[in-house]
């Protein structure tokens, strides 16, 4: 075998109760469908044959030095709590250690675990190549996120609720799995040892300046606040933003009914799951505040002093809100060319958002259309756009380069909801074809690609995407 891969298991030196050990199910005839060379290089990992990745890559073989383990977590799913939740499909393989940083490399869809609660373990071809090319799009445009390694399929169906479908692994990689709902796993046991020994060992992983667990939550509701302000600033709805998705190292993970805006509402929601809208487009900045929040609760009892400590966190989660909006006004000011926007810029950006929703522009375009003195055309009645622009040229009027600014802020190129349904309907059929060019396309979202125009192209009527679903 010559995947060769140079692990480096600090988790599974963790208590036992921290994980479980278990390999990956063998499946019957895995085909490589894609593998991240880029990223395998950065991770030390040499090319090899395709039927070697994929043997790899499916679980089939465990390469050595792996130690592979499912990871305990608890959280809060649209604000009811579960204490055991867990890896229940999927699988770390181990960590990478670069110059001193551990990333994780981690098989989704690898098979049951004791945490599957009565589920298969396995995913579906659609869901594996929507966080394979979501995932890598969001790395293209600048956003903290977990990436797609390799993808695979199994030669095997898994059985959903609309029959067999095609069987697939993703393989992952991220700079930990440790979430908020790790945290909780150890508080809802009242395991204090056992959270003293997860905050010293995140610290040490993430935070290592962080002296005190205040300096650690600071420095997570900092990472947190500029996640979420760059989300929003793309148009990114998660869909799913649970205490066991949301990473303490503030990056983006588990892309499940996630979607990006089209026609631009605050209130747009797409997962299927969602039925109030407790995780739509605008709410997101209030959801991670109460998260975080959830986050500090962990963290009280780790204090000497526990009523000053809860007095303390609470101070700085109420700090969070501005945090958020300060890096929202940074994004957004570049997005309209203003290089270091000010709360005086607010109510330019505000204006011309509302008068977005009230006219159905397109969020991507017309950001992007106020470099080709185009942006009115997004507007059901143009002059909403018209009303708008004088204040903003008189702003802009002060720029150096607002060209520049925009340009870098603005993406040509997202991962729209129909094109993503498109392509995997098509890969259900056997044609990888637009698999590849979206992959391809959206490595470069910030750059004009007239031969890739079709991309950018909002939904017609029949292709608006109303739900998106887990489904793996």
């Amino acid at each position: 075998m010559s995947v060769k891969i140079a692990f480096e298991n600090t988790y599974a030196r963790l208590p036992d109760r921290f994980h479980s050990r278990i390999t990956p199910k063998p499946v019957k005839s895995p085909e490589l469908i894609a593998f991240n060379e880029d990223l395998a290089a950065e991770l030390g990992i040499a090319p090899a044959p395709e039927t070697e990745l994929a043997q790899v890559f499916s679980g089939n073989v465990t390469p050595g030095g792996a130690e592979p383990l499912a990871q305990a977590y608890a959280g809060h799913q649209f604000g009811g709590f579960s204490p055991q939740l867990g890896d229940g499909r999927a699988n770390l393989l181990g960590e990478v250690s670069l110059n001193g940083k551990h990333r994780d490399i981690q098989l989704k869809g690898s098979g049951p675990t004791p945490y599957s609660r009565m589920g298969d373990g396995r995913a579906w071809l659609g869901p594996v190549l929507r966080e394979y090319v979501i995932s890598e799009a969001m790395y293209a445009l600048g956003i903290p996120t977990s990436r797609a390694l390799a993808a695979v399929t199994t030669g095997e169906p898994v059985y959903r609720e609309n029959g067999a479908l095609p069987g697939a692994i993703l393989t992952r990689v991220a700079d930990s799995h440790i979430r908020v709902g790790t945290f909780q796993f150890f508080l809802a046991r009242r395991d204090m040892e056992g959270l003293r020994t997860l905050y010293a060992y995140t610290v040490k992983r993430h935070y290592p300046s962080a002296e005190t667990p205040a300096e650690f939550l600071n420095a997570v509701v900092t990472r947190q606040a500029s996640l979420i302000a760059h989300w929003m600033s793309v148009g990114f709805i998660h869909g799913v933003m649970n205490t066991d998705n949301t990473t303490i190292s503030g990056e983006t993970i588990d892309y499940g009914p996630c979607a990006f805006l089209d026609v631009y509402h605050p209130d747009t929601v797409f997962s299927s799951i969602d039925a109030h809208g407790r995780y739509a487009y605008s709410n997101q900045p209030n959801v991670i505040v109460w998260n975080m929040a959830q986050l500090a609760t962990c963290l009280v009892p780790l204090m000497p002093d526990q009523d000053k400590a809860v007095e303390d966190f609470t101070k700085l989660i109420h700090t969070m809100p501005d945090l958020i909006q300060s890096e929202w006004l940074k994004l957004f000011g570049r997005k309209i060319g203003v290089a270091d926007a000010s709360e005086a810029d607010e109510p330019l950006i505000t204006n011309l958002l509302t008068a977005m929703a009230q006219n159905r522009a397109d969020f991507t375009n017309a950001f992007r259309a106020l470099l080709t003195n185009k942006c009115r055309d997004q507007f059901l009645n143009p002059k909403a756009f018209d009303e708008w622009e004088p204040g903003w040229r008189e702003r802009l009027s002060s720029e150096s380069d607002p060209e520049a600014v925009m340009i870098n802020a603005n993406p040509a190129f997202i991962p729209r909801n129909h094109r993503i349904e498109q392509m995997i309907q098509a890969a259900v059929a056997g044609d990888f074809d637009p698999f590849n060019r979206l992959l391809s396309v959206l490595a470069d979202p910030f750059t004009d690609q007239p031969d890739a125009n079709d991309l950018t192209a909002p939904p017609e009527p029949s292709e608006v995407v109303q739900q998106t679903f887990c489904g793996t």
